[in-house]
């Protein structure tokens, strides 16, 4: 039987580096047979948390009334997440970041992801630009009790087509079918 994979991509830009190392991931999970739910954060209207706690007062209910309620919803019945972006300036963007820290809804009640994975590329010649993402990633996944499904990093891309015929892509196709 399938998982229920979500795949959160951060990436402003479509149909560059992150998207298209994103389609590699998620041919690789529909041909094992997951079901795939994948938001762009950047098309979306995501408000950052507020803090409020209202969350905790009424179980994964945001106060918030924006385009996180059906990622919520599909992370309430998620197997597994994979978080996607570009490096900015040594960390995830901003957009990835808001829905991240929106997560916090589910903390009182919990989700089901057991897995996570981590989707990078970057613009710098060496994947330690991507060194503070990944301990995020790996901080957020301990204390969530995640285990790393894996991380594919894909560094000195700047043009959409840098990234063709790299091997990150077999490496997130194939991420996606073990995920």
């Amino acid at each position: 039987m399938g998982k229920n994979v979500v795949i959160l991509s951060g990436s402003p830009r479509k149909n560059a580096t992150t998207d298209r190392l994103v389609r590699a991931f998620v041919e690789g999970a529909e041909s094992a047979g997951n079901s795939v739910s994948l938001f762009r954060t950047a098309d979306l209207n995501i408000g950052g948390c507020l803090g409020c706690n209202h969350c905790f007062e009424d179980p994964g209910a945001c106060v918030q009334r924006d385009d996180m309620i059906p990622i919520l919803k599909k992370l309430k019945m998620a197997d597994v997440l994979v978080l996607a972006s570009p490096i900015y300036y040594f960390g995830l963007s901003a957009q990835l970041k808001v829905a991240i820290d929106r997560m916090y809804a589910l903390l009182s009640e919990g989700m089901p992801v057991r897995r996570a994975a981590l989707l990078i590329t970057c613009g710098d010649v060496s994947s330690a630009a991507a060194d503070s993402a990944v301990s995020m990633f790996r901080q957020i996944s301990d204390y969530l009790k995640w285990e790393e499904a894996g991380v594919v990093i894909a560094p000195q891309l700047h043009d959409p087509n840098d990234i063709d015929g790299r091997p990150e892509l077999k490496q997130a196709k194939e991420l996606g079918k073990i995920i």
